[in-house]
């Protein structure tokens, strides 16, 4: 049961609910055995009543079709725990303070995994200088159509700035010195980097 829901995450939640197919197929107004054939692959819910599978276990419908649950434990709006994403049909850019399940574009996106530059990465080395109450940052990556750095972020601890960037300009930002603690950057091509602000 793989196409767009599985049945395992139907039968994973129904039995920490401590739910019975029974009662389960009795909140759907489906037969016990229509539930049972879901849990083991061998039929599909309606689409119809997705929305009501998944609010009876308490999960979103996202979820729901992704096959897995997540149970976002940060309560205080924590900016360390940032998660960014990137739709890779239209580019959008998406940012959450934990763990969630976002989509785009029909897709479920997984969150990026943020890398240092390598010394020896001269196309993604930062430059970061201090200008009045600014960073300006630079960086000498190829802004060509098909490989270009995507956009900058600055984290700071209560906020989150981004700046767009565009192909064939030059890859720069200008990003408010205070509270800013990383700089994030994506390419196109490799991936989210992550750059500590060190504080002078």
């Amino acid at each position: 049961m793989n196409q767009y829901v599985t049945g395992a995450i139907i039968k994973k939640l129904r039995e920490e609910k401590k739910m019975t197919q029974l009662e389960l197929a009795g909140k759907l107004c489906v037969s016990e055995k229509t539930v049972s054939k879901w849990e083991n692959g061998k039929g599909y819910p309606d689409i119809a009543i997705l929305e009501d599978i998944a609010s009876s276990l308490g999960i979103s419908v996202i979820e729901l079709m992704a096959g897995n649950d997540i149970r976002n434990h940060n309560r205080s709006f924590n900016m360390a725990r940032i998660k960014f994403y990137v739709c890779p049909i239209c580019g959008n850019v998406i940012w959450s303070t934990g763990e969630a399940v976002i989509s785009c574009c029909g897709v479920v996106l997984p969150p990026l995994e943020a890398e240092k530059p390598e010394e020896s990465d001269e196309e993604h080395e930062l430059n970061i200088e201090d200008v009045e109450d600014e960073y300006y940052i630079t960086c000498n990556h190829p802004m060509t159509k098909t490989h270009y750095i995507s956009f900058f972020a600055a984290v700071k601890d209560n906020c989150v700035e981004i700046v767009k960037q565009y192909p064939e300009s030059d890859a720069e930002c200008r990003f408010k010195r205070s509270r800013t603690k990383y700089v994030y950057y994506y390419c196109n091509k490799h991936g989210l980097y992550k750059v500590k602000i060190k504080r002078k």
